[in-house]
């Protein structure tokens, strides 16, 4: 059954009237039912709060002996938290969608979004032989002309419905380019992109960071554009539970909250960044130098063709509501994945966006906490090319002149 709030709260003794009683100190009532949590991540940026609250001992502090342990690719990330080898995870936002539906190949294994890591900080990025090209308008004739020819050209992702597939359709398409039919559309592992550029395999790629600034750095290519210019303070990575486990286990879920939290507002103290990409550039998690970590991090845009800036719409990971678990990004998500065929009719939105997104867990575990969130939610959002309106997701899908819906 789905994961109500009243069901989850329920669950951890928060019906009862009695005060939560936490003061900085786990209580043995108010413990974790399970101690040890297994944390799935990518080598990426945005692991970073998972990474710093085991590392600030942010995990200990409520209860949870952490392990952290990084997958090889966003499959082994979904199949290792279905088998329950880990507990929690560091996910793309589509991940919880698709695994409750049982989209793309995926067995139905529902999974909840309780935290939304981070917002911000990816890119698109471009093979040098394609400098001078500044848009997915420049692309089309380029797309067109290798289409005709049998040798489409080649663009990565990361994980079909993951962000990255997103934001590469999404740009794409503001050309005219349609990604099921004019070009090959790939995967990727995140860590393994620079190197498959390298050997000439796509003439593009979008990934987080830091493998678009490796790419400039390694001479390779660089950045046409950043995720923020597609959607500023769009959502970006999740901490994901299956559902079982959270309804099982509520107590652990708000620990693990708690702890994010205290990392994530850490983060977000620009003079903590320089040693957050420190510890997050050792081997055991991205195994990057942490120069090259360092600079989107701060805001810091080099695009490698010329181009730079101090980006306002870096990546964030406490500032502007950011982890609270919004109900419209869940709504533009399975909007996506009706207008790329994901999907074949029109899809039950509400159900399934109900069903993944938490806020109600989210909220609970900062009361406890003290800190006390209002986010708006359910209101129109703004794109580089409009404005989606969660009201209305069916009629936004069907709204593009590009995409490959399934009557």
């Amino acid at each position: 059954m789905p994961m109500t709030r009243r069901k989850f709260l329920g669950a951890a003794g928060l019906l009862t009237g009695a005060p939560a009683g936490w003061n900085g100190a786990v209580y043995a009532s108010d413990g974790p039912e399970v101690r040890q949590v297994r944390f799935g991540i990518i080598a990426l940026t945005d692991c970073a709060s998972i990474v710093m609250a085991h590392e600030l001992g942010y995990f200990k502090k409520f209860g949870i002996d952490a392990v952290i342990s990084k997958e090889a690719s966003w499959a082994v990330i979904r199949d290792k938290l279905s088998l329950g080898e880990n507990q929690a995870t560091h996910m793309l936002y589509g991940m919880p969608f698709a695994s409750t539906m049982g989209l793309g190949g995926s067995p139905v294994k529902p999974m909840i979004i309780p935290w939304q890591i981070n917002r911000n900080g990816q890119g698109i990025t471009l093979s040098n032989s394609l400098k001078g090209v500044k848009s997915a308008k420049d692309v089309k004739p380029l797309a067109d002309k290798a289409r005709a020819a049998g040798r489409p050209m080649t663009f990565a992702m990361t994980f079909p419905p993951g962000t990255h597939a997103m934001w590469m359709r999404y740009w794409l398409a503001s050309g005219g380019i349609n990604p099921d039919k004019d070009v090959s559309l790939i995967t990727i592992p995140p860590p393994q992109m620079v190197a498959n550029m390298k050997v000439g395999k796509m003439e593009g790629c979008c990934v987080g960071e830091p493998w678009n600034a490796r790419a400039i750095a390694d001479g390779v290519g660089f950045t046409v554009t950043t995720s923020q210019k597609i959607w500023v303070d769009h959502p970006e990575k999740v901490c994901g539970f299956t559902e079982d486990f959270a309804a099982k286990n509520p107590k652990t879920v708000k620990a693990v909250l708690k702890a994010l939290h205290l990392a994530s507002v850490h983060i977000d103290k620009m003079e903590n960044r320089p040693v957050v990409a420190e510890v997050i550039s050792r081997p055991a998690y991205i195994n990057c130098p942490k120069e090259i970590i360092l600079g989107r991090l701060l805001g810091k845009y080099d695009y490698g063709n010329g181009a730079s800036e101090q980006d306002p719409h870096y990546m964030i990971f406490s500032a502007r509501n950011c982890n609270v678990p919004t109900k419209t990004f869940g709504y533009w998500w399975v909007s996506q994945f009706r207008r790329w065929g994901m999907v074949k009719g029109s899809p039950d939105y509400k159900t399934i966006v109900d069903r993944v997104m938490q806020p109600g867990i989210y909220q609970e575990a900062m009361k406890e906490l003290g800190v006390t969130v209002k986010a708006p939610d359910m209101v129109p959002t703004k794109l580089m090319d409009g404005v989606f309106d969660p009201k209305d997701p069916e009629r936004y899908a069907r709204s593009f002149a590009v995409h490959t819906i399934q009557a």
